[in-house]
């Protein structure tokens, strides 16, 4: 038996899909590396070798969002990762990664009390850290502070978290994806 619960998050998320429809598989976007990673990292749907053993028992939105980081561990190779949850879909990404305090790939949870931790954070990123800032539409506040930071150049919006980047070389972007 469905979940009330559960039929008012897809009803939901179908919502949301249709008012972000016009950033749909990286449209609009001019950078050919955000162009890619949007592409083939955020909004890729076919099946990784890795996908039919991750978080089958997970509702659709803890899968969904396990199966992103995967590619973004996949995609990144980081040595160590900082997470407090989802170690199985990072790990998966990368075998070799451990877990502890790192400048590679690190999530956030914009939930209670985070600034602590940001500030943290943005004392120890280096030019090819990636940030995955989760519960952006609870805090969204904090999230367009994060965008507006100086220390950031290159956010994504997908509505259920935010991946920023940090490379200097880089002009500052925020993009809107459709997730």
């Amino acid at each position: 038996m469905i979940k009330i619960a559960t039929v008012i998050q897809r009803v939901r998320h179908v919502f949301v899909w249709l008012n972000r429809i016009g950033h749909c598989r990286g449209f609009g976007i001019q950078s050919p590396a955000d162009y890619w990673l949007v592409r083939y990292v955020f909004n890729e749907h076919w099946p990784y070798y890795q996908y039919e053993l991750l978080g089958e028992e997970d509702d659709w939105l803890t899968r969904k969002l396990g199966l992103l980081y995967f590619r973004i561990a996949n995609w990144r190779q980081p040595h160590v990762i900082e997470s407090d949850s989802f170690e199985q879909y990072l790990q998966a990404g990368c075998r070799d990664a451990k877990f502890g305090d790192s400048v590679e790939l690190i999530r956030l949870c914009l939930v209670g009390d985070c600034r602590s931790r940001l500030a943290s954070i943005y004392n120890k990123v280096v030019d090819n850290t990636v940030l995955i800032v989760e519960a952006i539409g609870q805090n969204r506040a904090l999230w367009n502070e994060i965008v507006a930071d100086e220390r950031t150049k290159v956010t994504f919006d997908l509505y259920y978290c935010g991946i920023v980047l940090f490379d200097k070389k880089r002009h500052k972007m925020n993009y809107i994806i459709n997730f």
